[in-house]
């Protein structure tokens, strides 16, 4: 199994900045897309952007130029940058990874969530 766990949700005011985290451990492989996934209440989960191998970014609309997605391979790390944030961004944010995990002899591909972070921006 792999598991997420996202961190440095909370409240912050428009304006301000947040940077989330997501850990990813387990018998990983290789991770060979990242994304960051947001749902606010009444909402469907619409992706906020992705990283793929390479370095391949993609971001939606609502976050181009305000959101940047990094990674830190030697630590299975993802991480959101959020600046210049608005009310409209306040939703509960979820990452998720794809990649190849080993199962002792063999490895097997993955697909994995986090538990997700509450991001609130209000003032």
């Amino acid at each position: 199994q792999v598991h997420l766990v996202e961190s440095g949700g909370g409240l912050v005011q428009p304006g301000g900045s947040l940077r989330l985290s997501c850990a990813a451990s387990g018998s990983i492989f290789g991770i060979n897309f990242w994304a960051w996934y947001r749902q606010a209440p009444g909402e469907e989960r619409e992706l906020v952007g992705g990283l793929q191998t390479g370095g391949i970014t993609n971001y939606a609309e609502s976050a181009k130029g305000r959101f940047t997605i990094s990674t830190d391979n030697a630590k299975n790390t993802m991480y959101l940058q959020m600046n210049s944030l608005k009310p409209e961004d306040t939703a509960v944010y979820y990452c998720f990874a794809r990649g190849v995990r080993s199962t002792g002899p063999s490895v097997v591909n993955f697909d994995s969530w986090g538990q997700g972070t509450q991001v609130t921006i209000s003032s």
